[in-house]
C-alpha cells in the first residue's frame, strides 16, 4: 500500500508541473485555434490527474489543504473544460441534469468550506472557498438563464475555469515549495495576481463584443455631399 501512495505522489507531481507550465503556452497560442485546444486540454488532463492524486494523498497524509485545493482545482477545471461544450445555452434552454447537480454540489461543498474557514479562522480555507462558492451561485444563475445567454458567456466561464484551477495550482506549489513566503501570503499571492488577470481578459472579451456588435453608422445623414461624375 505504501508503494501504491509513493507512486501516486509522483504521478501527482508531474502532473501538477505539466499543468504549471503548459497552462502559459495555451495563453500565449491563438485562442481557438488546433495548438490552443491540444494545449488546453494537456492543461486540463494534467489538472485532472493532479488533483485526483491530490486526493488521495490528501487522505493519506491527513492534510486539509491538499484536500480542499484538490477540489478546488477540479471544480474549476470541470467547470472550464465543460463551459466549451455550453455554448447552445445562448438559445437552448435545455440544462442537462449533470449539470446542475454539478453546480449545486459545489455550491454545498464550497459553501461549507466558507463556514469551516469562518468558524476557525482560516483565511486562506474562506478566500478559496468564497471563490468556490461564488462560481457554483453563477452558474446556477447561469443555468436558470439558459436560452438567454450572450454568444460569448460560454467563453467567460471558460476563462474562469481554466484561470481558477491555474490559481490553485500555483498556490498549491507555492505553499509546498517557496517556505520563504510566510503564511497565509504564500497561499493567497496566486489568488492576488491571478484574479485581475482573468478580470482583464473577461473584459477584453466583453469590449470584442461590444465592438463587433455595435451598429454601423448611418451614412445617409452624412453632411458630406454625394460625388457624381
Amino acid at each position: 500500500m505504501e508503494t501504491f501512495f509513493v507512486v501516486s505522489r509522483w504521478v501527482h507531481i508531474v502532473a501538477g508541473f505539466t499543468g504549471f507550465f503548459v497552462a502559459p503556452v495555451a495563453l500565449a497560442v491563438y485562442k481557438g485555434g488546433p495548438a490552443h485546444r491540444w494545449w488546453g486540454r494537456v492543461f486540463f488532463w494534467a489538472m485532472a490527474v493532479s488533483g485526483t492524486t491530490a486526493l488521495v494523498g490528501a487522505q493519506h497524509i491527513n492534510s486539509l489543504f491538499l484536500l480542499l485545493t484538490a477540489i478546488f482545482s477540479l471544480y474549476m477545471a470541470v467547470f472550464g473544460y465543460r463551459s466549451v461544450f455550453l455554448k447552445h445555452l445562448a438559445w437552448d434552454a435545455r440544462v442537462a441534469l449533470g449539470d446542475w447537480l454539478a453546480a449545486g454540489l459545489g455550491l454545498a461543498v464550497f459553501g461549507g468550506t466558507v463556514a469551516y474557514g469562518w468558524r476557525v479562522g482560516n483565511i486562506p480555507v474562506t478566500v478559496f472557498g468564497s471563490i468556490g462558492a461564488f462560481t457554483a451561485l453563477q452558474q446556477l444563475r447561469g443555468y436558470s438563464r439558459a436560452g438567454r445567454w450572450s454568444k460569448t458567456q460560454w467563453l467567460l466561464n471558460h476563462i474562469s475555469g481554466f484561470m481558477g484551477s491555474y490559481i490553485a495550482a500555483v498556490s498549491a506549489f507555492s505553499v509546498t515549495s517557496l517556505r520563504f513566503i510566510p503564511f497565509p501570503y504564500n497561499f493567497l499571492w496566486p489568488t492576488a495576481l491571478g484574479v485581475p488577470v482573468t478580470a482583464w481578459w473577461q473584459w477584453r472579451v466583453r469590449r470584442q463584443r461590444v465592438a463587433t456588435t455595435a451598429p454601423a453608422p448611418d451614412l445617409s445623414a452624412s453632411p458630406v455631399p454625394a460625388l457624381h461624375r
